[in-house]
C-alpha cells in the first residue's frame, strides 16, 4: 500500500495510472485528431487539416434523406431524459416498498431481482420485436424508453434499496407520529435524505439512455426518430461514407462531448456515494 503522505510515492502511483491508461488515451486522442483529418484514412498525425468533416453541424443534412443532426440530438436528449425519469421514478417507489414493508415472498423477490440483473437483455430482443410489431408500436421512441427503463430496473431498485435501508426507521416514525401521511413522509422526510442516491441513479440512467444502441437500432425504423447512436451507425453502412474516416471520427467526437461535459458537472454527486449504497460525508 502506498503512503499518500509521500510525494514521491504519489508521483509513482500517478505515473503507473498514466501508463495503464495511455492506450485508451491514445485512442481518444486519435479520434479527436482524425476528426480534422483531410485524408481519407486513419492517421496518428494527419498531414492535412480541415473543418469539412464537421460540416454536419451547419448543413441541413450530410446526405440526401438524412435528418438534420440537431433533430437527432433533440431525439437523443428526449430519449435519455425520458428513460431517466421513468427508471428513477419507478425505482424509488418499488425500492421503498421493498425496503420498508415485510411482506410474504419478499426474500424471493429480492433474489429474483438479482437474477434479472444478471439476465442478458439481448436475448429478449426477438420476442419484444414481434410483440411490438403485432401491436403496431414499432418506431416509437416513448415505447423504447419504457423498454430500456424496464431492462435497467433491477439495478435501479437494488441501488435505491441500499439507500432506503440506511435511513433510520425512527425518523419516519417521528414524522408519522406528528401526523404526516406515508406519502408525505416519503417525499418530505425520506427522499431528501437519499438525495445523493437519487442523483447518482439519475446520472447512470441518463448515460445509459444516451448510449443506448441495441434496442434503438432494432425497434426504430424511421429516420425521424433517429438518435445519435443510430445516426453514427448509419454512416458505417452507407456505402460511400464507409471509408470517410474523418466524418466518422467527427460524429463520434460530437457524440462523446455531451457525455464528457455531463460527467464533469455531475462527478461530485457520484463521489459522495459508496458502492454499498451508503453516503459519504
Amino acid at each position: 500500500m502506498f503512503e499518500y503522505g509521500s510525494k514521491w510515492k504519489k508521483a509513482l502511483l500517478y505515473l503507473i495510472l498514466f501508463v495503464i491508461s495511455m492506450p485508451i488515451l491514445i485512442l481518444y486522442i486519435g479520434l479527436v485528431v482524425n476528426s480534422f483529418n483531410a485524408e481519407n484514412q486513419f492517421m496518428l498525425i494527419p498531414q492535412n487539416w480541415t473543418l469539412n468533416n464537421w460540416r454536419f453541424l451547419w448543413q441541413k443534412a450530410i446526405m440526401e434523406g438524412y435528418p438534420s443532426i440537431w433533430e437527432v440530438v433533440f431525439n437523443t436528449i428526449c430519449f435519455a431524459l425520458g428513460t431517466m425519469f421513468i427508471e428513477v421514478a419507478a425505482a424509488i417507489f418499488a425500492s421503498y416498498v421493498i425496503s420498508r414493508w415485510k411482506f410474504m415472498g419478499r426474500g424471493y423477490l429480492l433474489k429474483f431481482i438479482i437474477i434479472l440483473r444478471g439476465f442478458p437483455a439481448v436475448v429478449l430482443i426477438v420476442a419484444i420485436y414481434f410483440i411490438l410489431r403485432a401491436l403496431g408500436l414499432l418506431d416509437n421512441l416513448i415505447i423504447v424508453m419504457f423498454i430500456k427503463a424496464a431492462i435497467e430496473m433491477p439495478f435501479a431498485i437494488w441501488t435505491m434499496k441500499g439507500f432506503f435501508d440506511n435511513v433510520p426507521w425512527d425518523i419516519e416514525r417521528a414524522a408519522l407520529i406528528d401526523g404526516a401521511s406515508r406519502v408525505q413522509t416519503l417525499f418530505k422526510v425520506v427522499l431528501p435524505i437519499v438525495k445523493p442516491g437519487i442523483s447518482a441513479l439519475s446520472i447512470f440512467a441518463f448515460l445509459a439512455g444516451w448510449g443506448e444502441y441495441i434496442f434503438l437500432t432494432t425497434f426504430i425504423t424511421g429516420k425521424s426518430n433517429w438518435t445519435l447512436s443510430i445516426y453514427l451507425n448509419s454512416l458505417l453502412g452507407s456505402g460511400e461514407m464507409f471509408l470517410n474516416y474523418g466524418l466518422l471520427a467527427a460524429v463520434g467526437v460530437f457524440y462523446l462531448i455531451p457525455t464528457l461535459i455531463f460527467f464533469i458537472f455531475t462527478q461530485k454527486y457520484l463521489m459522495r456515494v459508496t458502492m454499498g449504497g451508503g453516503i459519504k460525508g
